[in-house]
């Protein structure tokens, strides 16, 4: 095994002092330019490394953000993820991710190995079974900074970053009874994610301020992803009467439905009008075209990863000390999915 090379080997090989490489190397302004670039020329022949690692340890910094997110195939955490990695990059940080896959074991496990790893400050959306949040114990105590996104922990002393679920599936369903439905679907996942439990709150609401009644049966659990769309339409096409309106809560899974019911014969909006959520890409692809709540998951990423760098430099201060959620804006775009002539 080659040994690695130090400092000390190109101090040795151009005969100058180790703190001469060390300053050139860090680009300190006392080495002069010819002098740099023998010294960047001589690391890069020997295949140099710096222990940053080590550096940052010593400055009590690792300048890395792990965020946890419950996966990473979906539209709305690429568009989050986006946005952090954005302002981690501008401000000098870089991110560490993992995924949950929903598992609160998993969880449990990533929030271990993140807190290992020595990670300067930690965002998460929390896993679909996740109901205890004392493996975030640990950040609390050391005193690194502990923010949630999207799903948020309801019990917590850290900040969270959402929308009113509440209220935008409350003007989704509201649409979908202003354009004639009466029998409207609610598809979502399980209650256990703050989100998911708004949205159907949402939907109560609405249906109670039109006096139409809460009808269970009407109420679909599914995973939300793109392979449910076939077992919600065959849910649907055994109901009877059958629903004239259809809300579910991400644009993939509204997309695959509205394909499942077209291959059934069913007209997308005259028989049922459907409503997605997150206004992904998807949504503007498929014809026709998903009437969708604008999720903005750039900006989320964005104002979540300026605040969390903001508590790590300036502790105790800045504009979210002692707030426990931060509610972001939410839009409903009407399109051709819903709109009954």
């Amino acid at each position: 095994m080659n040994k690695e090379t130090t400092i000390y080997d190109i101090a040795k090989e151009l005969g100058v002092s180790p703190t001469t490489v060390s300053r050139a190397l860090n680009n300190h302004p006392a080495v002069n330019e010819k002098t740099k670039k023998k010294i960047f020329d001589a690391a890069l022949e020997s295949g140099y490394q710096s222990n940053v690692f080590a550096a940052n340890l010593r400055n009590k910094r690792t300048y890395n953000i792990g965020v946890i997110v419950p996966r990473l195939n979906s539209s709305f955490q690429s568009s989050v993820l986006a946005g952090m990695e954005k302002v981690a990059n501008e401000l000098g940080f870089n991110l560490i991710i993992s995924q949950s896959l929903e598992s609160y074991d998993k969880e449990v496990a990533n929030a271990l190995s993140m807190f290992n790893s020595r990670v300067d400050g930690l965002l998460v959306s929390l896993a679909g079974d996740t109901e205890n949040i004392d493996h975030f114990k640990p950040f609390l105590k050391k005193g690194t900074p502990l923010m949630f996104y999207d799903r948020i922990a309801e019990h917590s002393n850290s900040t969270g970053f959402t929308i009113d679920n509440i209220q935008a599936a409350q003007n989704a369903t509201n649409h979908l009874i202003q354009q004639g439905c009466k029998r409207i679907v609610h598809v979502l996942r399980t209650l256990k994610i703050n989100v998911y439990a708004d949205r159907l709150k949402g939907y109560k609401y609405a249906l109670l301020e039109n006096d139409i009644p809460f009808r269970p049966s009407l109420v679909i659990y599914a995973d939300l992803v793109e392979e449910a769309g076939e077992e919600i339409v065959n849910q649907i096409l055994k109901m009877d009467p059958m629903p004239d309106g259809l809300f579910v809560s991400n644009d993939s899974c509204a997309a695959s439905c509205i394909r499942h019911l077209k291959l059934e014969g069913i007209r997308i909006p005259e028989d049922i009008a459907v409503v997605g959520f997150n206004n992904e890409v998807i949504s503007r692809l498929v014809e026709p075209n998903i009437t969708t709540i604008n999720y903005p998951g750039y900006e989320m990423g964005e104002l979540a990863m300026k605040n969390l760098i903001n508590q790590l430099e300036k502790p105790g201060e800045g504009m979210l000390h002692n707030t426990k959620k931060i509610t972001l804006r939410s839009e409903l775009i009407i399109r051709e999915s819903s709109k009954r002539k």
